[in-house]
């Protein structure tokens, strides 16, 4: 496979978080800041050294010009303010790679802010509904809110390649084991399936445990050129491959099988650009903001055949010493929700082997993914590769 001229010519070089939590008690400008302080010192920089910023949201955090100004910012030579969830969280990364490799800036630094739990709900009342068109067709019959959106998804993954709720279940469970073992999560205790089958319905087929925790919490990663990394102070992370665009909306009729998601059709140009395969990656932290996410979304990366995700996982092949660890900081469902920057900030540690006894093993290179091209119609991911 030829070399791709994106590949590797970016790399994460520092990340940084606050502490995870139900009411942060500060503003999203303030958990942004120091997120971004954090990621700098933990790549030995300084804010000087930052020359672009980029960032994802739906209105629901500080913009990047007030962010950036608040870092002292008042050049830039890149900048990004992308509106959008999930989806969009690999997509910043992909950008600022580019934009460090094909010379616009030298050390951009991208973060996820949110009080999703304290100040901002998805679906919450008392606010106006997202200004995209097709909302004006679901709100006056009450479909409104992430949870319903999904359940049509997973109602249909269950229907046409017999997915069941043990599958959905296996997920969860795989994914609390992991964060027992995290200090950062805020959900440690055991989980059975027992405990799963016993939660209540949230909206039928997802119960409580297939939901993730909407968390208060700021995310931060810095990019600089894989040379310049080499003489920073951590071992660097390369950015092998990226893709952003792909997907279709919940509302359209493109697609007639909701349970193939836009990761199927994104998949082979991610891994042509990296210049691996499924085969290849040691460890994968894939969007999980409900458990048939994750399923869906290893079949579509070509993990799995269709239909086979349930029963890879039931086998505990995505669990440590797995042939796929998943999520292994427990996920959205079990660390908390940050809108997929977190899944980059869990595979860099992974990548330079800091997870203490949840880390994969000799873990070289890893897939990390945001949502799967539903809601808005469009997903992202990166491939990561420890440098040598």
């Amino acid at each position: 496979m030829s070399d791709h001229q994106f590949r590797d010519r970016a790399a994460i070089v520092g990340v940084g978080a606050t502490p995870y939590s139900k009411n942060s008690g500060v503003s999203t400008l303030t958990m942004a800041l120091r997120a971004i302080s954090a990621a700098v010192e933990d790549a030995g920089l300084t804010l000087d050294d930052i020359d672009g910023v980029a960032c994802h949201r739906v209105n629901d955090s500080a913009p990047a010009s007030i962010v950036a100004e608040s870092i002292g910012k008042q050049d830039l030579h890149f900048f990004l303010d992308q509106f959008g969830g999930g989806s969009t969280s690999h997509a910043i990364v992909g950008a600022a790679a580019m934009a460090v490799a094909t010379g616009q800036a030298e050390c951009v630094v991208c973060w996820r802010s949110v009080n999703a739990r304290s100040e901002f709900r998805m679906g919450g009342t008392g606010r106006p509904p997202p200004d995209q068109l097709e909302f004006q067709y679901q709100y006056p019959y009450g479909y409104a809110h992430p949870p319903q959106q999904f359940a049509m998804i997973a109602s249909e993954y269950m229907t046409n390649y017999g997915a069941t709720s043990e599958d959905f279940g296996a997920v969860a469970i795989a994914q609390r084991w992991y964060a027992e073992r995290n200090e950062r999560a805020l959900m440690r205790t055991p989980l059975t399936m027992e405990d799963y089958l016993a939660s209540r319905w949230i909206v039928e087929p997802l119960r409580l445990f297939d939901c993730c925790l909407e968390t208060d919490a700021g995310i931060a990663v810095v990019i600089t050129s894989a040379e310049r990394a080499r003489d920073l102070r951590q071992a660097p992370v390369t950015i092998s491959g990226a893709m952003w665009g792909s997907g279709h909306t919940l509302f359209s009729n493109r697609r007639p099988d909701l349970a193939i998601s836009g990761s199927a059709a994104a998949s082979p140009r991610l891994w042509a650009q990296a210049g691996v395969g499924p085969g290849e990656i040691d460890v994968a932290e894939i969007y999980d903001a409900f458990t048939p996410l994750v399923l869906i979304q290893m079949e579509d990366y070509g993990f799995c055949k269709k239909g086979e995700a349930g029963s890879f996982v039931r086998a505990g092949e995505t669990g440590l010493g797995g042939s796929l660890p998943v999520n292994t900081h427990g996920g959205h469902l079990s660390e908390g929700y940050v809108h997929g920057l977190n899944h980059c900030v869990e595979a860099v540690h992974q990548l330079r082997h800091e997870c203490g006894d949840r880390q994969v093993e000799g873990a070289e290179v890893a897939l990390s993914t945001g949502q799967g091209g539903y809601v808005m119609g469009n997903s992202s991911a990166v491939v990561l590769r420890r440098a040598p």
